[in-house]
Formats: structure tokens, C-alpha cells, sequence
């Protein structure tokens, strides 16, 4: 099988945007879809902000953020992942919604092209029935921000080829990022880990045991954290964690996995962190 020079994802929030920008700084083209204009201009602002963000740093030249985003491709025609080697899903975590978007690659992808989901909980093995050949289906779990952050979980469902896990790994090399191997398991190892300790965070600060600053100080002046854990579920947004959690309680039906009251309460109050402007800390200034 070939090595993977094209790549389209499927979602242009901030994780396909990030994904994108990554492929792009990478030397590859990629082309991104979403539904409408309005969710495309949204991408392209972040895509230049974040590109601007690497310049201001030093992380890269001009010439080169130029060049980057020449190679990503906005829109909102279907048919244009069409020629892509490697299409990433990178839809919000809803499993009825990944599956309809896993149907619609389906019908457009190449019958050798490798269809990879983001997702951060879901197992691969509900997504890959959406698709003909499961083989050649995996995850890669990114994570935020993604031009960032150096890891990327390969998740390798039951049908799952080597040689398509092999081109997955290729590729996540070829961003200049590590991956790690996991089973197809909700939560893979990263989130396995991470969501009980979050969790123990939440039902502490929800039982008045200590103030969030301390909670997020002992992490973080004890352990060495660069960031507390409440800080990290508003910079993670509490939405996204309390899915996250639902799939692994579902999963696994341990005590640990599952959202304390406060969380739901939080999310149905529109509190989801950073990207709302108030989660456990208030982001408003």
C-alpha cells in the first residue's frame, strides 16, 4: 500500500482544524469539509489565527505559514475528499452522528483510501460498521491543541489491517508526532487514565473539601501538573469531558467513569469552560 500524501477531515471545528493545519504544516495538501459557509469562515480565521500564533513564536517563517495555508482547501462539496489516501472524521462526539458521517465517506471515498475517526471515547469497531472493507478503519485520537501537542493515539479495532495500521503510523510521523498503539477500548489509554483523576477533582471541589485554586495548586505545585486538573476540564470544555465519560461508564460501569452531578448541571447551564467563557474559572475578561 502506498503512503498517505493526501488527507481530508471531516469537521471543522477546532480539532479538524487543528488536524488540518498540522497536515498542512507538514508539507501535505488537505482539504476540509463542513456543512456550511458559516462553519468554513469560522475554520479559516482559526486556521490563520493559529498560523499567525506560529509565526509571532518563532515556530515558523512566514513564507512558510503562507505556503501551509495554501494547502488547505475549504468546503462544503462532499465529493472533494474524494481523492484523499487518508480521510479523518473530526465531527462532534455523537455516535449516531459519526456514524452518518462515516456513511457518507463511504460513498466517496477510494476503495484503498485508510478512514480514521478522531474520536476520543467512541470504540472504533461501532464506527467501522458504516464502512465497506473495515480493515482499512482506525482511530487516531488527536490531541488539543493539536499543532501543539506531540501525541496521537492509533486505535486498532478488531477488522483493522497491518498495513493499515502501518501507513496510519507513517503518517503521523511524517507530522513530526509520536504515536502510541492502543486497543479499541472507550477511552483508549490517555482518557482511561485521565478521566477518573478529572473526576476525582470535580466531586472534590463539589463537596466544598477544598476551593478549586487549591485543588489545581496541589496538582500543579505537588505533582509538577503544568495545569490543574479544573483548569483542564474548562480547557478540555465540560461538554466534550462529560461525553467522554457517558461512553466509558457505558463501557466499563465503574463509579469512577461516571460524571458527578455538578458536571450535568454545569453543561445543561451552558458553563462548558473556556470556549463558553465560564466553566469552573469565569473566562469573561
Amino acid at each position: 500500500m502506498s503512503d498517505i500524501e493526501s488527507v481530508a477531515v471531516v469537521g471543522a471545528g477546532f480539532m479538524g482544524t487543528g488536524i488540518a493545519e498540522a497536515v498542512a504544516v507538514a508539507g501535505m495538501p488537505v482539504v476540509v469539509r463542513d456543512v456550511d459557509d458559516a462553519s468554513l469562515g469560522r475554520a479559516g480565521e482559526r486556521i490563520d489565527a493559529s498560523l499567525a500564533r506560529a509565526v509571532r513564536g518563532g515556530k515558523l517563517e512566514a513564507s512558510e505559514a503562507t505556503a501551509a495555508r495554501e494547502r488547505i482547501e475549504l468546503t462544503t462539496r462532499l465529493e472533494s475528499i474524494g481523492e484523499a489516501d487518508l480521510v479523518v472524521e473530526a465531527v462532534p462526539e455523537d455516535e449516531q452522528l459519526k456514524l452518518r458521517v462515516m456513511g457518507s465517506i463511504a460513498e466517496v471515498v477510494s476503495d484503498d483510501a485508510v478512514v480514521a475517526s478522531n474520536t476520543s471515547s467512541i470504540p472504533i469497531a461501532e464506527l467501522a460498521q458504516a464502512i465497506p472493507a473495515p480493515e482499512r478503519v482506525l482511530g487516531l485520537h488527536f490531541f488539543s491543541p493539536v499543532p501543539v501537542m506531540m501525541l496521537v493515539e492509533v486505535v486498532v479495532a478488531l477488522d483493522t489491517s497491518e498495513s493499515t495500521i502501518d501507513r496510519a503510523k507513517q503518517f503521523v510521523h511524517k507530522l513530526g508526532k509520536r504515536p502510541i498503539e492502543t486497543k479499541d477500548r472507550s477511552g483508549f489509554i490517555v482518557n482511561m487514565l485521565l478521566v477518573p483523576y478529572l473526576m476525582a477533582a470535580v466531586r472534590m471541589y463539589e463537596e466544598g473539601f477544598a476551593s478549586r485554586e487549591d485543588i489545581d495548586n496541589g496538582m500543579k505545585l505537588g505533582c509538577g501538573h503544568p495545569m490543574g486538573p479544573l483548569t483542564l476540564c474548562d480547557f478540555i470544555g465540560l461538554d466534550v469531558l462529560y461525553a467522554v465519560c457517558d461512553s466509558l461508564y457505558e463501557e466499563f460501569k465503574r463509579d469512577e467513569y461516571a460524571p458527578p452531578p455538578l458536571m450535568k448541571r454545569m453543561v445543561a447551564s451552558g458553563r462548558l469552560g473556556r470556549k463558553s467563557g465560564r466553566g469552573f474559572y469565569d473566562y469573561s475578561s
